[in-house]
């Protein structure tokens, strides 16, 4: 997945990108999300389907989990889709793949991808091998986390405009930040034109998470910290949205699990999404 020199993907992304292919393949129809440009970007070899985080049964409420946040923010994008809101940020965007599968309503949007400079550059390599390319509306700004530069520079640097509304998206990112980092980031997009939205997902603190998901979620926090990536913060939904008022924002509302399964999940068979992973959504 790699060459040249060119990093390839992290293996968070990587993950995410096949749970996305797998909801395909064993989860009821019809599907919450779909999505095989992950796939393709990936191009794993048939071996995928094998390893020990795609267990279809083990992995099935993150799994949802997944598709559920995937699907919520991109019905967000469609909502705003020839209003207000133009531009659209996704922080730690990974293998999104908005942009190439849904050209129809991302040509209404300025889409910004921030992402770490090698994965970054790995994924446009591929965009261009697959076909897709990068269209002009499609802007990828590599920021490098660890020597701490500043994302909001580099988005500014790239087009994004600050006095005109946004829809900024965090999904799977929070974890890893310290608590003064995230209000730091709350605060920033709370700095935003009136109007736009932020949409972030947060873990819960384990006493909260569904009992029969504790163990998972132990083993997950595990790999986390033997990858180098442990996780920093956990939030409850009252705290998360305290912050959130904190920052700036005049209106917040937590999306929790049930939440998501009551919209998307009704006669999938009992498949739902996890406990541990919630939403928040923050409009300035």
């Amino acid at each position: 997945m790699s060459d040249a020199g060119v990093e390839g993907p992290e293996s968070t992304a990587v993950r995410v990108a096949l749970w996305r292919a797998l909801h395909l393949e064993v989860d009821p129809a019809p599907p919450v999300f779909e999505d095989r440009v992950g796939l393709a970007l990936v191009a794993p070899g048939p071996e995928w389907r094998e390893r020990p985080d795609m267990e279809p049964e083990v992995t099935r409420r993150v799994r949802a989990s997944i598709v559920a946040r995937a699907r919520f923010i991109e019905d967000l994008l469609a909502e705003q889709a020839g209003g207000a809101v133009a531009q659209y940020a996704i922080l730690g965007a990974g293998l999104d793949s908005f942009v190439q599968r849904r050209p129809e309503v991302a040509a209404r949007f300025r889409t910004y991808e921030v992402d770490q400079p090698g994965p970054q550059a790995w994924k446009r390599r591929r965009l261009a091998e697959l076909g897709y390319g990068v269209p002009e509306h499609l802007r990828l700004v590599p920021v490098d986390f660890e020597a701490g530069a500043s994302w909001w520079d580099r988005i500014a640097a790239a087009g994004f405009d600050a006095r005109r509304p946004a829809l900024v998206s965090s999904l799977g990112v929070s974890m890893y930040l310290t608590r003064e980092a995230v209000l730091a980031t709350l605060r920033q997009v709370a700095g935003l034109a009136p109007g736009s939205i932020l949409a972030l997902s947060f873990l819960l603190p384990l006493d909260l998470v569904e009992a029969e998901e504790q163990p998972m979620r132990q083993a997950t926090e595990a790999m986390a910290q033997a990858a180098g990536t442990p996780f920093v913060s956990f939030f409850a939904p009252d705290e998360i949205m305290g912050l959130a008022r904190e920052a700036g924002f005049g209106d917040v509302r937590h999306v929790s699990a049930d939440d998501l399964a009551r919209r998307y999940f009704a006669g999938s068979g009992g498949l739902r999404p996890s406990s541990s992973e919630q939403l928040m959504v923050a409009v300035v």
